[in-house]
């Protein structure tokens, strides 16, 4: 989840004050700054939204726009194996697991990058000691005993 922070700012003309070192002094047309000098980007705090408390990006985190992309997809991965860990003690499996990754657009430096992701997951529990469980898996045997059929050409 991504937290975005704008504040007043003031733009002078060619200053070159690189608050994001590294970073392209170009500055495209119709934005406030490049990407260079963008405080924005600078700004840009990371934050997971989640009810998990053993993930990265609990309390807001800089991170910078070049490594973003990176950060955002390892905590996803922290989402997906902590599924497969909840599977695993619950006696369940996994259905599915996706991670969707999303992008934005600066609005001060027109720069693209990653504003955040979202893992869905989606498991499965069998409850044997459920008696409507136990009652289904012997009518399901029931109905599926003899029906094998074993072909040889």
């Amino acid at each position: 989840m991504m937290i975005g922070r704008l504040q007043g700012l003031s733009y002078a003309g060619n200053v070159t004050n690189n608050v994001n070192p590294g970073e392209s002094g170009v500055k495209k047309a119709g934005r406030a700054s490049s990407p260079a000098e963008c405080e924005t980007c600078k700004e840009r705090k990371y934050q997971d939204g989640s009810n998990e408390g053993n993930v990265s990006f609990k309390s807001a985190a800089h991170v910078s726009p070049n490594a973003a992309g990176a950060a955002v997809r390892a905590h996803e991965q922290e989402h997906v194996s902590n599924a497969y860990k909840k599977a695993e003690q619950g006696n369940g499996e996994v259905l599915q697991a996706s991670v969707v990754i999303h992008t934005a657009v600066c609005p001060e430096c027109g720069r693209t990058y990653v504003s955040g992701g979202e893992t869905t997951t989606q498991i499965k529990y069998s409850n044997e000691s459920n008696p409507y469980q136990q009652n289904a898996k012997s009518s399901d045997s029931a109905s599926l005993v003899g029906k094998n059929m074993d072909i040889a050409v």
